[in-house]
């Protein structure tokens, strides 16, 4: 089996990934959204991050991952929410998930 039409689609989505990261910077000037259409897609980015953090935070292999990860999670978030340092946001969440499983619960 031959790795080059692997290399050439590397390639291939490298400067696809380039000319949009380049087309941001490059078009902000030329481009005007609408105040209206700018807003909806600032709410569309916090609903997705929210999304993804939801997932990530209850689901594991397809099933509820238990309670200590979203305990975590929430631990977490609350501490971000109050402006506390990345470092201890990122700790007590952790030590949040490693307590509860610690202590039997999953």
């Amino acid at each position: 089996m031959s790795t080059t039409p692997l290399v050439f689609a590397v390639f291939v989505l490298g400067a696809g990934t380039f000319a949009f990261r380049f087309a941001g910077p490059a078009l902000r000037s030329r481009v005007r959204l609408e105040p209206r259409v700018e807003r909806l897609m600032t709410v569309a980015a916090i609903v997705l991050l929210t999304a993804l953090v939801g997932t990530q935070a209850l689901l594991d292999d397809g099933g509820f991952a238990g309670v200590a990860r979203p305990a975590g999670v929430a631990v977490g978030g609350v501490l971000a929410w109050r402006r506390a340092p990345f470092v201890v946001v990122v700790v007590a969440a952790a030590a949040t998930a490693a307590l509860l499983r610690l202590c039997g619960v999953d």
